[in-house]
């Protein structure tokens, strides 16, 4: 079987999709994380520096792709179409020189849910790869695929809010089933995807099955009263023991 490679930025969905791959015994080899250096419409944006943590934690080399900032190529008449397959360039290239330094990528795994716009191009994508897209998230119901991910172990710490309901006191939360009960009644009261796919809040995952010590973080909070997100000031692997 050719090696596979799991897209990943550290959060909970990306890290999902690599797990459930290594529990199917897909022979993951790398790690493929994107740092977008502006805004971006197809990648996770916040802690992708911790990745290689993550990454040193789970045991597989992590490639990184640092493309331009993606709002340098933009133009006043771009639609939103055209800038994300403009995104989704560098990491395609990144996968090309991997798959001849692999001899061939037999799967990629993803970390979509409900997004057509990131999920069909990187459908097309593996296509041109002639690579197998494994997405277990996409379309799954999102509270029994948050208890999937608490039953499994998975320590998902909260570090980017952005939506009414979600104040301050978000920022470094772990996720646990009493955070996704009020995730819901927040659904309820304005909408929020208990999951953060509309972009409400994005996650680090710092401890799991998959990984063999954990992510330990000193930080501080930065909120302007309608988003926020955590500062990092150190961040280390702690003892495997210490958990």
């Amino acid at each position: 079987m050719d090696p596979w490679v799991s897209l990943f930025s550290g959060g909970k969905d990306s890290a999902w999709a690599l797990y459930r791959a290594l529990e199917r015994d897909a022979p993951v080899e790398r790690l493929v994380t994107v740092h977008p250096s502006g805004e971006s419409f197809m990648y996770h944006m916040p802690a992708t520096e911790l990745a290689e943590l993550a990454a040193e934690s789970i045991g597989i080399p992590l490639v990184d792709v640092r493309p331009a900032d993606f709002e340098a190529g933009a133009t006043d008449d771009e639609d939103s179409g055209a800038r994300g397959d403009r995104e989704l360039e560098p990491l395609e290239a990144a996968l090309e020189a991997l798959a001849e330094e692999l001899g061939g990528i037999g799967g990629v795994t993803a970390g979509a849910i409900e997004s057509s716009y990131q999920t069909d191009r990187i459908e097309a994508m593996c296509e041109r790869l002639d690579a197998e897209l494994f997405a277990p998230l996409w379309r799954a119901n999102p509270r029994e695929l948050a208890d999937s991910m608490l039953d499994a172990g998975f320590e998902i710490t909260i570090v980017r809010v952005a939506a009414a309901g979600l104040d301050e006191s978000w920022l470094g939360r772990r996720l646990d089933a009493e955070a996704f009960a009020e995730l819901e009644e927040l659904n309820e009261a304005y909408g929020i995807h208990i999951l953060g796919e509309g972009g409400e809040f994005e996650t680090l995952v710092t401890d799991g099955p998959h990984m063999e010590r954990p992510i330990r973080l000193e930080y501080e909070t930065e909120f302007d009263g309608v988003r926020g997100s955590l500062q990092i000031t150190d961040a280390w692997l702690g003892d495997s023991d210490s958990r």
